[in-house]
């Protein structure tokens, strides 16, 4: 890879940053970030970027905003450091899921992060996924938004290959998404199931749209927290007969209990990506958590734009 690349990282996902650069075949930037005693994040790039094509890998993942301050403070120092042009690679965009207001005197976070990024320096956005599509439209400078779906499809061949497949959502809200992965696995039907959400951390199914009788379920989600929702929906497909059910989510932003509460569900399996770094149940293959990698569509995203290609390709 030309010499002019060079890739940094925070501390959110470092695996990934390093399996990313595996892939460019370039070294990791040399950088330090820490913290100082009262609790300030601490950043210095170790090596010359001046003139050159940085790009920082930095998921938005817990603690959020202490990796939101590490990356906006890694591209002023490289800005600072006459990089000549900054990639902010974004594979889960933190507060996406505060897009816009549901209540009066409420902010609207997502564009304040957007902007935030912006003013640090940034002049190109990659991320995976948005919670909110419509996130794109809060930047100025270009924003490569790349889907999993194809990634999380190919690996899911184990039981997409059998007759009487259905793919669907666990809300409304993800009908789009379940009837593209539908289409990539060639579902035979699409299903949804509706919900209440009783309080932030229990989801109460309502109802089921579409024919799950007989048939093997996959739920299709983006964001994967407590759990609540998918568990929900599968014990609602195994009442209404369902033979299986399966699940694939791209972020898996669990807390403390999902992993425990996926093992015990009804769910047969739930596919995941790398976008923020889980810790999987020590039984290893098996476990019904399985990961999908997405360092490669990552580095070849940054090749395409450091040798100046298109990159619409890999969005489809």
């Amino acid at each position: 890879m030309d010499a002019d690349l060079q890739v940094f990282t925070g501390t959110a996902n470092p695996l990934l940053a390093n399996q990313i650069c595996d892939d460019l075949g370039v070294p990791i930037g040399s950088s330090t970030v820490t913290t100082f005693p009262n609790g300030e994040t601490r950043v210095r790039i170790e090596e010359n970027v001046r003139g050159l094509d940085v790009f920082v890998v930095q998921s938005l993942c817990t603690p959020v905003n202490d990796h939101l301050m590490q990356l906006l403070i890694l591209i002023d120092a490289l800005k600072r450091a006459s990089a000549d042009r900054i990639t902010a690679i974004i594979p889960y965009f933190g507060y996406a899921r505060q897009e816009k207001k549901t209540a009066g005197r409420e902010p609207i976070t997502a564009k304040l992060v957007a902007n935030l990024i912006q003013t640090s320096g940034a002049d190109r956005i990659v991320t995976m996924d948005l919670h909110a599509p419509a996130i794109e439209g809060f930047f100025d400078i270009p924003v490569d938004h790349l889907r999993s779906a194809g990634l999380l499809a190919q690996q899911a061949r184990e039981y997409t290959n059998q007759d009487g497949l259905v793919v669907g959502s666990a809300d409304a809200g993800g009908v789009a998404r379940a009837e593209d992965f539908g289409r990539r696995v060639a579902a035979d039907d699409i299903f949804v199931t509706f919900k209440q959400r009783v309080t932030p951390e229990e989801v109460r199914p309502l109802s089921l749209v579409g024919k799950v009788e007989g048939r093997i379920a996959i739920l299709v989600d983006d964001i994967v927290s407590t759990g609540s929702s998918l568990i929900s929906a599968s014990q609602l497909l195994l009442e209404r007969g369902a033979r299986e059910i399966h699940a694939c989510a791209v972020h898996a932003d669990f807390n403390s209990e999902v992993t425990e509460l996926i093992e015990k569900s009804t769910l047969a399996s739930l596919l995941i990506t790398d976008t923020i770094p889980v810790s999987l149940p020590s039984h290893g293959s098996g476990s019904k958590i399985k990961l999908c990698t997405t360092s490669t569509l990552f580095s070849e995203t940054i090749r395409r734009i450091h040798m100046h290609e298109s990159v619409s390709a890999l969005f489809s």
